[in-house]
């Protein structure tokens, strides 16, 4: 399984790459497998600023849909659009081409609250 040591990581299972204060999101390697071949990937929320935890978008799988959580309070910037022709690069690139969001940042203090790798592994006991 593929965990990068560089990224942070959430108990809902979504990574994060903090680059200043703009935050790219996506989900891990572990939840796209978990989730199986993904079909569509929703994200409704651009240009709208929520608060850590809230609801940004959703992700669809064959067998189920789940809700996609805001790791970081920020607005969010950009969306993949990549994704709404091939969302099955979530399966395939999880932390490349199948990144979903991007955010700026609103409180940089919430970083201290997310996982590191080693804590993530302890999560999904990898």
């Amino acid at each position: 399984m593929n965990i990068p040591s560089e990224l942070k990581y959430t108990k809902d299972h979504e990574w994060i790459r903090i680059d200043g204060d703009i935050a790219t999101v996506g989900i891990t390697d572990f939840a796209q497998g978990e989730l199986g071949d993904i079909v569509y990937v929703e994200v409704e929320t651009l240009d709208e600023t929520l608060g850590k935890d809230e609801v940004f978008g959703t992700v669809e799988a064959v067998k189920t849909v789940s809700d996609l959580f805001l790791p970081l309070s920020g607005e969010i910037i950009e969306l993949n659009e990549l994704l709404e022709d091939e969302p099955e690069k979530v399966n395939s690139d999880p932390y490349g081409e199948g990144w979903m969001i991007k955010i700026k940042i609103s409180d940089t203090s919430e970083i201290d609250s997310l996982l590191g790798e080693t804590e993530y592994k302890e999560l999904i006991g990898a």
